[in-house]
């Protein structure tokens, strides 16, 4: 089922099987994308094609500086008819939602998504509402340095399992891409290959993959070494440590396994944990960054090695 939701992508998305990779990995997880890259590389269309795979209930928001909260979570109006409040939900009542451009929105509207994305609800005028399963919010934005742009608070950056980048196609994809999106989008055209049902079957799957005792050592050795590490003044949360077992018993499924390898945490380090992480003053003067601080953590914490159980 994964190899023909990534076929199915990848009829949108040319030359970039890492970053569909990592994407699907976070839909098995049950945890939401960010991906973060300059205009123009098919960021959005990444997380449509995601979306259009899958036929379920999907939502796109556009996030701009005069978005608000309400438009997020929805608003009770009051019925002249019933005189009565009537709760409309807002765009974040679907099994996938595309948020477009996030960093575009004031901090004030970045918020609204924080229980939404933890908790599975949302909560207006004291009533709280359940989300469908499963849930997923597939968020985009502009580096932070490009006008108009609001940083993401380290609150809802943690939020996020994983952030990937498209980055530039090479040559031949590009080429190839003329060719495929010249005429009309691939998109138009692209038919969903699984439902929501059958996400819930794949999400239990997962669940149920094996993590071992040395493996579970690993990462907290790994995440731990991230809050001690003086080239950063913010290390790995323990949600980043949940959120990196659970994308690494995502891969092993997605891979036929039913335990979890350390190439497999291993794997997923990267865009797992980076975007939480904040370099110290000394190591961004030095043009160190977060990836390249992670990547000597990993160097540094010894990778377990033994029979497998």
């Amino acid at each position: 089922m994964v190899a023909r939701i990534r076929s199915n992508i990848e009829r949108v998305i040319e030359g970039k099987p890492d970053v569909v990779s990592a994407s699907l990995v976070v839909l098995m997880a049950e945890g939401h994308l960010l991906i973060e890259d300059v205009p123009g590389v098919g960021k959005t269309m990444l997380s449509k094609a995601l979306a259009r795979s899958i036929d379920s209930t999907v939502r796109r928001i556009q996030f701009t500086p005069d978005l608000l909260p309400s438009d997020v979570t929805g608003v009770s109006v009051f019925n002249q008819t019933t005189r009565e409040f009537e709760f409309r939900p807002g765009g974040i009542f679907a099994n996938i939602v595309v948020g477009d451009e996030i960093n575009r929105a004031s901090p004030k509207t970045q918020s609204a998504l924080l229980e939404c994305m933890e908790e599975r609800q949302v909560t207006v005028d004291g009533t709280t509402y359940q989300l469908d399963t499963p849930f997923m919010v597939i968020a985009t934005q502009n580096p932070i340095e490009m006008e108009g742009t609001y940083a993401l608070p380290e609150a809802q950056r943690d939020r996020f399992m994983a952030r990937v980048s498209v980055g530039y196609p090479v040559e031949a994809a590009e080429i190839a891409m003329i060719g495929s999106h010249a005429g009309a989008s691939p998109l138009e055209d692209l038919e969903p290959v699984t439902d929501a049902a059958e996400i819930r079957k794949l999400t239990s799957i997962v669940a149920q993959v094996h993590v071992s005792e040395a493996v579970q050592r690993y990462v907290v050795a790994l995440t731990s070494a991230t809050r001690r590490t003086e080239d950063l003044t913010l290390g790995a949360s323990p949600r980043a440590t949940l959120h990196l077992v659970r994308a690494a018993k995502a891969y092993a499924a997605m891979a036929g396994r039913d335990y979890v390898l350390p190439d497999d945490v291993v794997a997923l380090a990267r865009p797992v944990l980076a975007h939480r992480l904040l370099p110290s003053v000394e190591a961004s003067m030095s043009g160190r960054s977060t990836a390249t601080v992670l990547d000597g953590v990993l160097a540094s914490v010894p990778v377990p090695d033994g029979p497998r159980s």
